[in-house]
């Protein structure tokens, strides 16, 4: 018999809460397969099969909680049949990547964080308050195609092995409140409970609230030259490098080169210190059915603009996927946020602490403006950014977003370091 134990899913979490099963007792796996999400209050998680054989006990229910090394599962080993003929789970459904640059790639799940200019033609991708901020409720992995029975909870200490893959009675379903109306229709309530990532989600809102001196400064940015460019390259850039070209590796190159400029957005508080990095770990904020996420580009000072893409790209399938590990959340210097994707006009992002900035990007839309004394309609884009005044004055940060706006205006001086 072989123990599926709860692995170490990184520094700092002793336990996880057990989400959808993939696979039920009786059920045939092959090495490596995926039998059950893992919730972590960073990510979610796949844990794959150690062995293959079928699985014989499942020790814990979805929304159980489980220590790191406990076992929750037993497997017996024994040939399985290839996978053409293995009944496996039904993969989850990715969104459609749309346009949106960056973050599609593959099949990218909805969170196209890079996003292409009109919100409208891509699926969504980043939330434009992420730090993390509020998402869209986490949906559940799909689970296997057809019946499939509740899985089983620990036998009892007296009870033979046996009896540990049974499957017992289904169990109540969730709390449902009625509330009267006054024309006499009933109206239905459903109580669910919040999954781990929401609830550091929530739990990271308002320590961020609480604890910075939050202000935000907006401006605008006129998507011409970048708009010209990706028409005039996009063809070649996907032939040479397998991905498409979006906005987002412009805005990273620029936040970069911003943050050089003014050191204290990419900066934190520690206690009575303040810690200045030299390094820049950028966030992308990305939002997928199990909810918001933000992975990080380690070191995006030293990325290309291919290099942007595909890492945005393969962060959206894995959050989709469930592949995401914590050590892919940690950190993070500054964080960008895309709420174009989704419609949004103008947001205040919230800044993800202990970040002191958040750059949110907005909708891009056909709006009048006056060139050389002629009101003409151009490609614009409201950009808000957020920071905490307890280490960026008012002067830095209006600075910090003009950089910005200046840099992808002139998308050139990005290329050539001006």
């Amino acid at each position: 018999m072989v123990e599926v134990r709860v692995p170490a899913v990184g520094e700092s979490i002793s336990e996880v809460e057990i989400g959808d099963w993939l696979k039920r007792p009786g059920d045939p796996v092959r090495l490596d397969e995926p039998l059950v999400v893992l919730e972590t209050e960073k990510a979610s998680l796949e844990l794959p099969a150690p062995a293959a054989g079928v699985l014989t006990a499942v020790r814990k229910q979805k929304g159980d909680h489980a220590r790191i090394g406990e076992v929750i599962a037993e497997l017996s080993p024994g040939p399985v049949a290839p996978p053409a003929a293995a009944a496996g789970p039904a993969a989850p459904a990715a969104r459609g990547a749309g346009g949106a640059g960056s973050a599609p790639a593959p099949a990218p799940p909805g969170p196209a964080v890079s996003g292409e200019p009109p919100p409208a033609r891509g699926a969504p991708v980043a939330s434009p308050a992420a730090g993390p901020a509020p998402a869209p409720p986490s949906a559940p992995v799909a689970p296997p195609a057809g019946p499939r029975p509740d899985v089983a909870r620990p036998a009892p200490a007296e009870a033979p092995p046996a009896e540990a893959s049974a499957v017992p009675a289904p169990p109540p379903p969730a709390p449902v409140g009625r509330a009267p109306s006054p024309d006499g229709h009933e109206r239905v309530e459903r109580t669910v409970r919040m999954t781990p990532i929401r609830r550091r989600i929530a739990e990271k809102l308002v320590q961020a609230q609480q604890t910075a001196a939050l202000l935000t400064t907006v401006n605008e940015v006129d998507m011409s030259e970048v708009a010209a460019l990706r028409r005039r390259h996009q063809d070649r850039f996907r032939a040479r490098h397998g991905v498409k070209l979006g906005i987002m590796p412009f805005f990273v190159r620029a936040v970069i080169e911003a943050l050089r400029r003014t050191p204290a957005l990419n900066a934190e508080v520690r206690g009575a210190d303040i810690v200045f990095r030299d390094y820049f770990d950028i966030g992308i904020a990305v939002a997928s059915s199990r909810g918001l996420v933000v992975p990080v580009l380690r070191d995006a000072e030293r990325m290309g603009f291919p290099d942007i893409e595909r890492t945005i790209a393969e962060f959206a399938r894995r959050a989709e996927s469930g592949g995401l590990m914590p050590d892919d959340l940690a950190g993070g210097t500054f964080t960008i946020s895309n709420g174009g994707v989704f419609g949004s006009l103008l947001s205040t992002p919230i800044v993800n602490p202990p970040q002191s900035g958040i750059l949110g990007l907005h909708a891009i839309q056909e709006r009048p403006v006056v060139r050389a004394g002629q009101v003409v309609a151009r490609p614009m884009m409201y950009v808000a950014l957020t920071y905490d005044h307890r280490v960026v004055d008012g002067r830095e940060a209006v600075t910090f977003l003009r950089s910005v706006k200046e840099m992808v205006e002139d998308p050139a001086s990005l290329l050539l370091d001006l």
